[in-house]
């Protein structure tokens, strides 16, 4: 009787649900596991809320002159000080952090599409296909790239501008350009990815039921590969903000009308022993930029790794 009762209360009992946990959700929970990682988020989306809504908050044109006010250091009036037209630098930062940003997002697309679309072709192909993509690959990482970029844009910077303007051609040279020289790295991950993935039980199962080679890469292998590829991608926003402010930083990035980081940088030159504060604030924001993005990569790789158990 006793034994009854116990088993009908037992019975009346309502299994508690378990949380189901998404793959989406899994990788959150690693990523908050790495602290950088997570304090670089929140550093990042600051950094990109005030590029965004700075000029809003802060109205004062980028092309402003005042020679009264030439070469101020920072003060209430002008927070990151002027430059030697009297320009408020502050205003010409938060102008420039947009088309940096813009660049390295959009250099990052480009590296990361040919790169997917080379390294999933040479992935499931065999024999020549391979070979001539990897040759390809290889061809394109012995090439020395700086002195390339400096002469594509020295060679085609002028006419591409008299086409389609000369903010908007010097913005599609230089991601096309920047793009065009990080694809490879991406190419190789992917390309190392699908041999992998291409023999695994659940592709092998798929093709058993028919799938065709189209639908075995979009739907099976593609999503299993992405983790690495994303992790890489954050590595490149990284670099193609390093390769613009160099190219401004030289000369052949924007005209001297547009305020990007480089281009700050390199107006600030010549007066650094008189006005650091000129180059110390975008300087600053390059450093903070690309390191915050370089401890977010960290943080995704580890969140997206299979192999680490935490």
């Amino acid at each position: 009787m006793a034994g009854s009762t116990l088993a009908s209360a037992t019975a009346s009992v309502p299994a508690t649900p378990r949380a189901r946990v998404t793959p989406g959700g899994e990788a959150w929970r690693r990523f908050r596991k790495h602290k950088l990682a997570v304090v670089s988020l929140a550093v990042l989306s600051l950094l990109v809320l005030s590029l965004v809504f700075g000029p809003m908050v802060w109205t004062l044109p980028i092309d402003e002159i005042d020679f009264s006010a030439r070469l101020q250091g920072p003060s209430w009036a002008h927070p990151f000080g002027t430059d030697d037209l009297g320009q408020d630098i502050l205003a010409r930062v938060l102008h420039g952090g947009r088309i940096s940003l813009a660049v390295g997002v959009a250099a990052m697309l480009v590296a990361v599409f040919v790169g997917v679309l080379v390294g999933a072709i040479a992935g499931m192909s065999r024999g020549r296909v391979d070979a001539a993509l990897m040759w390809l690959t290889d061809l394109f990482l012995s090439l020395p790239e700086l002195p390339l970029l400096l002469l594509i844009i020295y060679l085609f910077r002028d006419g591409l501008a008299a086409i389609v303007g000369p903010e908007t051609g010097v913005f599609i040279m230089i991601v096309v350009v920047i793009g065009g020289f990080r694809w490879m790295p991406v190419a190789r991950l992917v390309r190392a990815q699908f041999f992998s993935l291409r023999e695994k039980e659940f592709v092998e199962a798929a093709r058993a039921l028919g799938a065709s080679r189209s639908r075995l890469v979009v739907r099976h292998i593609l999503p299993n590969a992405l983790g690495p590829v994303i992790v890489a991608a954050t590595i490149d926003v990284a670099a193609a903000i390093i390769a613009e402010s160099t190219l401004s930083f030289l000369g052949l990035g924007f005209p001297p009308d547009i305020p990007t980081w480089g281009r700050l940088l390199f107006d600030a030159k010549d007066n650094l022993d008189f006005a650091p504060h000129w180059a110390l604030f975008p300087g600053l924001a390059i450093f903070l930029t690309v390191l915050t993005i370089n401890f977010i990569g960290d943080g995704l790789r580890d969140a997206l790794d299979p192999r680490r158990i935490t």
